[in-house]
């Protein structure tokens, strides 16, 4: 006998409506994947974060004990959803925090900001020549005195307009390149791409149609995909477009991302969300621009190691075990349909050069993008997001590094932690009265908080000595610091009819601690290796989201950053984006990122022999050695 079919049922989600048909016995977090329902879930599904909170208001289920939830929310059919399996149709909450709506995606980073750093950041310091250009010819038809060949003709014309001494056409184009050219009287657009030393014909066209030509800049974030549609003609920026990363849904940080794969088999459902993430964004910028897809002919990437990998399919997997390697650091140009992206079928896709396993393509972009190569100065330039990257070096030396930062400032291992979404508290000041003044993102009721707004509240507490340079809550007659279920907490905003009280607990300030040591250890090995002071630093840049918001003077008080004068932190916004758009118009700014990557030193701290010790010395507020923060060293000096 056959084995009987296995029964499935329907969970549908509120307050969206969507629904789902699944198999007994399918988490709940697995369903909310498969119906498009974005659950938090920093764990991945590991039942550890307690992120994936949801309410169920009807339908059979079988649910792990958990000690993530309360009494109160378990009378009140609260589960984890990583933890809950259906066992019937199911009607399932899910509840606003886990929303993605009204989130700051920093699509492109105030890039003005850094425009006018002392006159060295102009993108014009690298002459206009893209990587992918269309070309109007006009060629003299064959004759009884000329008979040279279609194809040889065609080269002889490119040559005529740009420096091209290997040249190469694909089969496609061969094929039909004789009748076209008769059809349009040796009239037509071509377009060539520059694949290192080759320029390839990538399209040719009958007629003039230079001025439809455009390219899509693509930053592929952990947490954001942001894309900005570029008119390769005249480099403007036409428009720009951010989404969430999809891939959430597998763990919010891409260890967790490249775990789940390995469990599961995955690696083709990964890819399959970054591509649909980019081309989602690429469909938008072209039909609300009225482009046709065939006049985008190259798509450029920059983006951490893992994403990169994620997006071609290379196997990942190496890079969370020793000796923590990549597939690869420099990948070659390749046809952008191979990888999935949707623009001209011909057209070229190119991913910046890494580091390492650890410093991506974005951080070499950050490095172009604020020119620090360039300067006589040391500059520190830092990237804190789910990673701390840091790059310290000036025109003559560079050296870099990556720390475990976040995800404690991600929302990870917080107990009301959350991205910066309507409701995250972004900033916070506690007053001299014990009173709370706070704004949160949208301006909505506080429903989190997030990473600007935890290293605020890092600060406020310490400032107003609530909490002791160890991070341990000084016990007093402060009616806000109550005994919570995981000890002692200290309330940020009351609840409030649906709303929950916000809190900051004792483990979450541990958490935060370790956050911040980590990313102040690492500056300090680059420091130390170098001999350099915090005096020595003549520019300091914070590149990224959770760095385009945080109050740099907190940062400072917590031992975040270096000591330095305020006036020496500059906020470059997403220089990833930044960095390869520039790329995409220049090849001269192509092989100068190749050569950053190339010339880096990369630190591997997990084997450094002094980072440990720095971390453990960071783990105090604002750190063990307070010569190290004359400004801001003790509570009664700020």
């Amino acid at each position: 006998m056959g084995q009987a079919k296995e029964k499935k049922c329907v969970v549908r989600f509120e307050p969206s409506g969507l629904k789902t048909k699944v198999f007994i016995g399918i988490t709940l977090l697995e369903a909310a994947h498969k119906s498009g329902i974005y659950l938090s879930s920093i764990c991945g599904g590991d039942g550890y974060c307690g992120k994936c909170k949801v309410i169920i208001n009807e339908g059979q289920f079988q649910s792990r004990p958990t000690t993530l939830l309360t009494p109160e929310e378990v009378r009140e059919n609260i589960v984890l959803a990583c933890q809950t399996k259906v066992l019937s149709d199911m009607t399932i909450t899910v509840p606003k925090w886990h929303s993605l709506e009204a989130g700051k995606i920093l699509t492109d980073g105030d890039a003005e900001r850094f425009r006018n750093l002392g006159g060295e950041t102009e993108i014009t310091d690298f002459e206009l020549d893209p990587l992918v250009q269309k070309f109007y010819l006009e060629m003299t038809p064959p004759s009884i005195d000329d008979h040279t060949a279609d194809h040889e003709r065609l080269y002889l014309a490119i040559r005529e307009k740009i420096d091209a001494p290997m040249i190469q056409t694909g089969f496609r184009v061969l094929q039909k390149l004789s009748p076209l050219l008769q059809s349009s009287d040796y009239k037509v657009t071509v377009t060539v791409g520059r694949r290192g030393g080759t320029t390839e014909v990538v399209d040719v066209e009958g007629g003039h149609h230079c001025k439809r030509s455009f390219a899509v800049a693509v930053d592929l974030g952990t947490t954001t995909v942001v894309a900005h549609l570029i008119n390769l003609t005249d480099a403007a920026t036409i428009d720009t477009e951010a989404t969430y990363n999809s891939q959430m849904n597998f763990g919010e940080d891409y260890i967790r991302r490249i775990i789940y794969a390995e469990e599961n088999n995955a690696f083709d459902e990964l890819q399959n969300r970054i591509v649909h993430d980019v081309n989602d964004l690429i469909m938008t910028l072209a039909v609300r621009q009225k482009i046709d897809f065939q006049d985008i002919t190259a798509c450029i990437c920059a983006g951490n190691t893992a994403m990169v990998h994620f997006l071609l399919n290379l196997d990942p997997t190496r890079i969370r075990k020793e000796p923590y390697i990549a597939s690869a650091g420099f990948v070659p140009p390749i046809r952008a349909a191979e990888a999935g992206i949707q623009i001209n079928k011909r057209g070229l896709l190119f991913c910046l050069p890494g580091v390492a396993a650890y410093v991506g393509s974005d951080i070499v972009a950050g490095v172009l993008a604020t020119r620090i190569y360039t300067k006589e100065g040391i500059s520190l330039f830092a990237d804190i997001g789910t990673n701390g990257e840091v790059v310290l070096g000036n025109k003559d030396w560079l050296i870099c590094a990556s720390s475990s930062a976040g995800p404690a400032f991600e929302g990870s291992g917080v107990k009301h932690g959350m991205r910066a979404g309507a409701g995250a508290i972004e900033k916070l000041a506690i007053l001299a009265d014990g009173s709370i003044e706070l704004k949160t993102v949208g301006n909505k009721h506080p429903t989190g908080i997030c990473g600007s707004g935890l290293l605020d509240t890092l600060a406020e507490l310490y400032i107003n000595g609530i909490i002791d340079r160890t991070g341990r809550f000084i016990i007093d007659n402060n009616s806000r610091l109550t005994q919570g279920d995981e000890g002692l907490q200290f309330q940020l905003a009351p609840a409030k009819n649906e709303h929950q009280e916000i809190v900051i607990t004792q483990a979450d300030i541990d958490n935060l601690i370790r956050s911040k040591a980590g990313v102040f250890a690492a500056i300090r090995v680059l420091m130390d290796a170098t001999q350099i002071k915090p005096e020595d630093l003549d520019a300091v840049y914070l590149a990224g989201g959770f760095g385009n918001f945080l109050n740099t003077k907190q940062a400072i008080v917590v031992g975040m950053l270096p000591d330095v004068p305020l006036e020496k932190i500059h906020f470059v916004g997403n220089t990833s984006i930044e960095g390869a758009k520039t790329v995409l118009l220049s090849r001269k700014a192509l092989e100068t990122s190749e050569r950053i990557a190339q010339s880096m030193t990369y630190f591997d701290l997990m084997s450094h022999p002094t980072y440990m010790e720095e971390f453990i010395r960071a783990k105090f507020l604002p750190h063990t050695d307070l010569s190290l923060f004359p400004t801001t060293g003790s509570v009664d000096g700020i």
